[in-house]
């Protein structure tokens, strides 16, 4: 099979990046990778929670942002770019990535689980994008780990990537933290209004 010149131009510029061998402050933490940018809608939650706990996206590897933490993404199809995909894999490492997060959708949603077996062992965060995507996601066998979402879920994997992250860095272990208390203060913040305001001054209020 021929590879496309603009896919040759991505793989080439993968392995060029590892070879670099970067501090790794200055280099990615965390890939999002998805099979089409039809899946975009479903992902983007994955960059909003990463950009919650102080992520930014890092679009040039050769210019970082001022984040120390950061994220990129790229579009990688298992089954229209199998090549692509295994040097994103095998490149992962050496520029820098300490998790990925790898959301597909169809029937035979491939690029999570195909991932986790070529960067193995970088954990992968498997999301369906669509209820039927569950099973081929998390049909992984013994041996060959992929932690994975419910369908649709890709905030949860960009906690969860956090979650990895934060067992070496403090600051985002704190981001973490602060995220689930806003979330305990918010519940609270509702509950009294519902109890003080009753059923249709809460229903009033919240319009």
């Amino acid at each position: 099979m021929t590879t496309a010149p603009e896919v040759q131009e991505l793989m080439d510029r993968l392995e060029a990046e590892a070879a670099q061998q970067r501090d790794p402050e200055t280099t990615p933490d965390v890939g999002i990778i998805m099979g089409s940018d039809s899946d975009l809608d479903v992902m983007a939650g994955a960059y909003e929670a990463l950009e919650e706990l102080g992520f930014a996206e890092q679009t040039d590897f050769e210019n970082p942002p001022a984040s120390r933490f950061t994220f990129e993404s790229y579009v990688v199809s298992a089954h229209r770019t199998p090549e692509l995909m295994t040097v994103y894999g095998e490149t992962a490492a050496d520029r820098g990535l300490d998790v990925i997060i790898a959301g597909a959708g169809g029937k035979s949603a491939d690029l999570p689980n195909m991932t986790a077996s070529i960067a193995y062992p970088i954990p992968v965060i498997g999301v369906p994008v669509q209820e039927k995507s569950v099973d081929s996601v998390i049909g992984m066998p013994t041996g060959a780990p992929l932690t994975a979402v419910d369908a649709g879920k890709s905030f949860n994997a960009g906690l969860s990537a956090g979650q990895i992250i934060a067992r070496e860095h403090d600051a985002i272990e704190q981001a973490l933290i602060e995220y689930h208390d806003s979330l305990q203060g918010g519940v609270g913040d509702v509950s009294k209004a519902l109890h003080d305001l009753g059923i249709d001054g809460f229903r009033d209020h919240d319009e």
